[in-house]
């Protein structure tokens, strides 16, 4: 029992370190690749179009995962995606022309929702119910420090143009390295042939279980792409300073940070369902608060860091809340759903942000960011108690 204990420690450990570097490289790809674009001319709309590449990559992938993963199980896959996003990084500086970054940003989202998936997907199946929460919230804490130190790499351009990418490729070497140590697992077996063998009927019946904790997903999945992407826009637009967009920003970084294992653990004391109505709620009120106070760019800064601890562990909470509704064979479905979630808010996010930007000029965007995190609480708040009481029934 001991040393099942101690096996299961070190891989939980394992997990998180490859989860930090891998938040390391996309914490720094993304403000990298916009930064020499910038400087080489190429236009804002075609910087942003490339920066989707991420993002259609990880839905290209989506449907065709699950399958390997319950019949190679964890490890294969882990590795697999570490070694696609470890030779993408290290492909950059060959040639630098859009379109050719454009494809191995796609491959990198390919690399990384594989690695995301098996990582996640084991966590939530290893992990006893007590600590499930905690382990979450380490897991997406580990990938919130990583996102948040590879900017800091950014400035090394200085001395090296590919410098950034190759100390970020062999970073993902030495993570990639460690899985070599793991013993490999499979998922649960599903024991309804009808449901393995079918994987909309999979899909059907694990949104059935679980849709409604899967919407802390695409909010987060929202919040990120949108505040990264617009509201530097708006801010300068509002004669923000730079330097303070920045800092409002990492604000926001900052407060997710700070509450994500508190939140984590609290929810494995409380209950999930409870943890995501009072974080939707939240965050709706400090970004409503923030679109009052948009005169003094200090207290704006003080309403994102209040938010971001609210929103910032929604999507490791939205994981954990997840596995409370969903039957253990269906886990691996469930954290797919959960990406697939995460990426769709992606994707809409500057989309509905840009709309906004473009024809509503007299009314705050940060009431946008509000509204929808008013709206997806509302829907869990009627719908959310129902879920429960069906997964008790099930069980």
């Amino acid at each position: 029992m001991e040393l099942s204990h101690r096996v299961g420690q070190q891989r939980f450990l394992i997990l998180v370190i490859i989860v930090s570097i891998s938040g390391i490289s996309q914490g720094m790809l993304m403000p990298l690749i916009s930064v020499i674009f910038e400087q080489d001319g190429v236009s804002s709309s075609l910087n942003g179009l490339n920066a989707t590449g991420l993002y259609i990559g990880t839905l290209i992938i989506s449907p065709f995962i699950e399958q390997p993963l319950r019949k190679f199980g964890y490890k294969p896959l882990i590795l697999g995606g570490g070694a696609v996003v470890f030779l993408a990084l290290l492909f950059f500086p060959l040639w630098k022309n859009v379109l050719f970054w454009f494809i191995l940003r796609l491959l990198i989202g390919i690399g990384d929702h594989l690695l995301h998936y098996s990582t996640q997907t084991w966590i939530t199946s290893s992990s006893p119910e007590y600590r499930l929460g905690k382990n979450i919230a380490i897991y997406g804490l580990s990938f919130g420090i990583g996102f948040a130190i590879g900017p800091l790499i950014v400035p090394l351009t200085k001395i090296s143009e590919a410098l950034p990418f190759i100390l970020s490729s062999l970073l993902c070497l030495s993570a990639w390295s460690l899985v070599f140590f793991l013993k490999n697992e499979r998922p649960e077996s599903i024991h309804t042939k009808s449901v393995e063998n079918n994987m909309l009927k999979r899909y059907a019946v694990t949104l059935k279980y679980a849709w409604v904790a899967c919407l802390p997903s695409l909010c987060y999945g929202f919040l990120e792409s949108t505040l990264n992407s617009l509201f530097p826009v708006y801010a300068l637009r509002n004669h923000f300073a730079v330097s303070m967009v920045s800092f409002t920003l990492a604000a926001f970084s900052i407060g997710g940070i700070i509450t994500q294992i508190p939140l984590g653990a609290l929810g494995d004391k409380i209950g999930r369902r409870k943890i995501a109505l009072s974080i939707l709620l939240g965050g709706g009120i400090f970004f409503g608060l923030g679109s009052l106070v948009e005169s003094f760019e200090i207290l704006v800064a003080v309403c994102f860091c209040l938010a971001g601890m609210c929103c910032g562990s929604m999507f490791s909470l939205s994981i954990s809340y997840m596995s409370d509704l969903t039957p253990k064979e269906l886990l691996p479905t469930g954290n797919l759903i959960c990406s697939i979630f995460f990426s769709t808010g992606s994707l809409t996010g500057p989309l509905l942000g840009g709309l906004y930007l473009q024809y509503v000029h007299h009314v705050s965007f940060l009431l946008l960011i509000s509204t929808v995190l008013l709206i997806i609480f509302l829907i869990s708040w009627i719908f959310g108690r129902s879920q429960t009481i069906q997964k008790e029934h099930i069980q």
